[in-house]
């Protein structure tokens, strides 16, 4: 795997439910085309150019180093650091990401903070073995596999995901669903309920609607549509006592 080099680590994120994140691989193998926002801001910035170089993941070699550095500076300040936003924290078929992953959050966990992880890979059984404050899920926007494979063509099969964060669940660690980018109907028609049964064990839902994608402007109700999923969410969570997020912009005055 390739690495690379970086002067810093922890930084604080603008992310409606973050506080700080850490990012210590850049580019991601999972190749989403939703598209993917990470790699529509990593072009901007010149740090990929292409598709192909942004699912060539390179490794920051480094990462332990500095955070020996800043979380003496930073601890006071951080509630929690997200694992991650810009990058996956357990990317698929790299073991190098997953063990440069654990090593992070067990050095953040020893010094008193909270982690939150989120994958598209799989959870590894080892984080039931850390911090009970740190809170681990998974991205969740179709159990159908055939889409999965256009869509996310090399993260992990939905049901692998789903069977690693429960394990976790019974473990006793406390964990989440990301069901974002959600799509339209006229990208794939699916049964929303089915989605929400087959993560009805984690303890929180986050919905969010698919961004940056033509299509969803050109389904007639996609105002209506956000609108009843994300109240949808909500009746699900209350009746089952779950907490619940519905990310800004997904609810939106229907005209």
């Amino acid at each position: 795997m390739k690495t690379i080099l970086r002067k810093t680590m922890l930084y604080k994120t603008g992310v409606e439910y973050g506080d700080y994140t850490v990012n210590h691989v850049q580019g991601c193998s999972h190749g989403c085309k939703y598209p993917c926002y990470a790699m529509m801001l990593a072009k901007r910035f010149r740090k990929a150019k292409t598709y192909e170089e942004w699912c060539e993941p390179a490794l920051v070699s480094n990462a332990l180093e500095i955070l020996d550095k800043e979380i003496p500076r930073l601890k006071d300040k951080i509630q929690s650091v997200q694992l991650c936003f810009t990058t996956d924290p357990f990317m698929y078929g790299y073991d190098e990401v997953k063990d440069m992953s654990l090593k992070i959050i067990q050095k953040l966990n020893d010094a008193g903070i909270k982690c939150t992880a989120l994958t598209k890979g799989l959870l590894p059984i080892e984080l039931a073995r850390m911090s009970s404050e740190n809170e681990y899920g998974i991205t969740l926007i179709s159990l159908n596999e055939q889409f999965r494979g256009e869509i996310e063509p090399n993260a992990a099969p939905y049901v692998q995901r789903i069977e690693a964060l429960q394990a976790l669940h019974n473990a006793g660690c406390k964990t989440w669903v990301s069901i974002e980018p959600y799509p339209t109907p006229n990208i794939i028609e699916q049964d929303f309920s089915e989605i929400l049964n087959a993560v009805s064990f984690t303890d929180k839902i986050i919905f969010g609607r698919l961004n940056y994608n033509k299509r969803v402007s050109e389904y007639k109700d996609y105002k209506k549509y956000f609108n009843e999923l994300a109240q949808q969410v909500i009746d699900f969570c209350i009746s089952r006592n779950k907490q619940y997020h519905i990310k800004t912009g997904t609810i939106t005055e229907e005209v």
